[in-house]
């Protein structure tokens, strides 16, 4: 198996400290894409290769198998797109 791998976001092309770990780039960004970013630039750590992605979020019924206590909110439904991959 793969181990994760640690992406960090940048904003104005310096790193922050939002550090998001995954398999892969695209379930980085949708963690970012959920805390409500919509310009993603990830830079992947250990190597010189920055991911950039559009994201969105939605609110969504949540889905029939949801627990009780979740029934009749709204949650949030990240959705993301990947634009390029930059090399530093």
């Amino acid at each position: 198996m793969a181990d994760k791998k640690y992406f960090v976001l940048m904003q104005g092309g310096k790193d922050t400290a939002q550090v998001f770990a995954s398999r892969q780039p695209r379930g980085a960004a949708l963690k970012a894409a959920t805390r409500g970013h919509t310009e993603i630039h990830l830079r992947e750590r250990g190597t010189k290769r920055v991911h950039v992605f559009t994201g969105s979020v939605t609110m969504v019924d949540p889905p029939a198998s949801a627990p009780a206590w979740l029934q009749g909110k709204k949650i949030k439904k990240a959705n993301v797109k990947k634009q390029r991959v930059e090399h530093l």
